[in-house]
């Protein structure tokens, strides 16, 4: 009997968007209380928010990295947050730039153990990379949805690469469809 993969739950969307063509980061700096601002060691200015908990990442050519979100709906938020702040500082910045999701990870579960050596060994060395004295897990990379998943021996799963959540969920269920078929599940 096939196990059923658990479904799988974001870890972190990395997404970027542009405030405007340029920012004064000194000016953000003491307009966005907590962040971090040190030229001298990194070109960007820091944001770290409570909620939702993100960490934006802002530049003076006014493009903007958010990392952290668990969901879009956070993404969207944290940049809206940013920008409200902004602009009510008299600092020029759209308002709603469109936000473009870099990478997503997430987490799954095959819901068994796996022999990564069997699995290696049969699905041979196209999509597969394994070696156990290097690192732990089996890496997999998938070309449509262009994903790669870390397996490891206890049936857990790390996705990372996709751009949307559904990517993620296909990448899921092809896994342990083609691992089921060769009698690993």
């Amino acid at each position: 009997m096939q196990k059923t993969p658990k479904k799988a739950e974001v870890q972190n969307i990395v997404a970027s968007t542009r405030f405007a063509d340029s920012l004064d980061l000194s000016a953000v700096a003491s307009i966005l209380e907590g962040s971090q601002y040190d030229p001298e060691r990194f070109p960007g200015l820091i944001y770290r928010m409570k909620k939702p908990k993100t960490a934006l990442l802002l530049f003076g050519s006014g493009k903007v990295i958010c990392t952290g979100g668990k969901s879009l709906n956070d993404v969207r938020e944290s940049v809206d947050i940013v920008a409200d702040k902004l602009l009510k500082a008299g600092i020029p910045v759209e308002r709603h730039p469109e936000i473009t999701v870099q990478n997503i990870v997430a987490t799954s579960d095959l819901g068994a153990g796996i022999n990564l050596a069997h699995i290696a060994i049969s699905l041979g060395v196209e999509h597969i990379e394994y070696e156990p004295e290097q690192f732990p897990g089996l890496v997999y990379r998938l070309e449509d949805p262009k994903v790669v998943c870390l397996l490891f021996g206890t049936g857990k799963m790390v996705l990372t690469g996709a751009k949307k959540a559904e990517e993620i969920d296909r990448a899921v269920e092809l896994i342990a469809e083609v691992l089921s078929r060769c009698g690993f599940l």
